[in-house]
């Protein structure tokens, strides 16, 4: 079957996405470690730190005892109990488990709460830079993207004002995700209030990717979950996987009005049902015991984002902002574009890959032309080792 022929059979939604481009470099990334090259890698966005110890053995304690058939789809009622209680106890918000549903990984809760809210030709505005997958999934429902630009003079930041200025009468959903990937930009307590009521008093439901809530450097973390007057049209989206070292576990939450979540129960009962037992009993775990790990894990990153931003300061012709939360810095490498064999971001990141064996997700993956992503959630030799490679690649670009 030739490429033509196979566009042809597809199905037109599949034709409005493409392949995750975090999960493509990753791939080709792959392919060079296969061939033994030794790769500084700040591609995937995915924690250094192994599972907590007491998480891994609840996980091998389930499976001993054969907790390892199908539970109910939305999750076992401890489960969602141990959410409730866990959002409840650190964000002052007020959910009952029937208000939450456990999902394989953080992006299916998106996926799924996306699918069942925005309809044909519905409006759902999203601040740029945005994390890859957004763009995608929305354009699958079939809803309309309106983007909306922030400056990265400020910070990548995203205000009230400007949210209030993009919206219009088809507006159905405005997607928040703070701290940001990639920027790791941090919306402020008092924007991030008036946003929630904003979109109350519109109808119009927010859906909040809080993944990262828990690695904020400046301030308390807040969720827009808090603010309980204005549940009705809020949906907050979590994950396991950055908080405990659980990306491979596919530990993810959606919390919101009971009639969405059993929405995104109903359209998750003919897709992956529940998620795997014994993945339940070390989220559980992961959620009642003691928040220590977070709090060392969360340390760590300060310190890898610190000395990155240093290492990158040092090389003439790159600017970064400094992020305020998750793992990501976004450097500005406008400065080498246009250069032969880098008229792009992607170009550039391809050039950094095979010939200084440093991993990087290109700008364009996220709305902008003029940036790569580094993930500085490795380990600190990695990151001076990246360091090197950057600085001897971009001064031999310059020259």
């Amino acid at each position: 079957m030739t490429a033509q022929t196979a566009t042809s059979i597809l199905s037109d939604r599949i034709g409005r996405i493409e392949v995750s481009a975090t999960m493509a470099v990753t791939a080709e990334a792959a392919k060079l470690r296969a061939q033994g090259v030794q790769l500084a890698d700040f591609g995937a966005g995915e924690p250094h730190f192994p599972t907590p110890r007491h998480i891994k053995d609840a996980a091998i304690a389930a499976i001993e005892a054969n907790f390892t058939r199908y539970t109910v789809v939305a999750g076992i009622p401890e489960l969602r109990k141990a959410i409730v209680q866990r959002h409840a106890c650190d964000f002052g918000s007020d959910y009952s488990a029937d208000e939450a549903v456990f999902t394989t990984g953080g992006k299916l809760a998106l996926f799924n709460a996306i699918q069942v809210l925005v309809d044909h030709g519905d409006e759902v505005i999203l601040p740029v830079p945005y994390w890859v997958s957004f763009k995608d999934i929305v354009q699958y429902a079939g809803g309309k993207l309106v983007y909306l630009q922030t400056e990265e003079s400020e910070n990548f930041r995203i205000t009230a004002d400007a949210i209030e200025k993009s919206i219009t009468p088809r507006t159905k959903v405005i997607i928040l995700n703070s701290p940001s990937n990639p920027a790791g930009s941090v919306v402020s307590p008092g924007d991030l209030e008036r946003i929630v009521n904003l979109a109350h008093d519109r109808g119009i439901f927010l859906l909040l990717d809080e993944c990262y809530v828990y690695l904020q450097y400046a301030g308390t973390p807040l969720s827009g979950g808090s603010f309980v007057e204005a549940k009705e049209h809020v949906v907050v989206l979590g994950s396991l996987s950055k908080t405990y070292a659980m990306t491979g576990w596919r530990a993810g939450f959606a919390l919101g009005p009971k009639p969405i979540i059993a929405a995104m129960s109903k359209l998750q009962s003919q897709s992956t049902s529940s998620s795997a037992a014994f993945v339940q009993k070390a989220a559980i775990a992961a959620l009642n015991g003691s928040q220590a790990c977070v709090v060392e894990m969360r340390a760590d990153y300060l310190k890898l984002r610190d000395r990155i931003l240093a290492g990158l300061a040092e090389i003439p012709g790159i600017t970064c902002t400094t992020p305020q939360g998750a793992f990501y810095v976004y450097p500005n490498v406008s400065a080498f574009l246009g250069k032969p064999g880098a008229k792009s971001a992607t170009e550039l990141a391809a050039r950094l890959l095979h010939e200084a064996h440093v991993v990087a997700v290109p700008g364009e993956a996220f709305g902008t032309q003029e940036h790569i992503r580094l993930s500085y959630a490795v380990c600190h030799n990695d990151i001076e080792e990246g360091l090197v490679r950057m600085k001897s690649f971009f001064a031999k670009l310059a020259a």
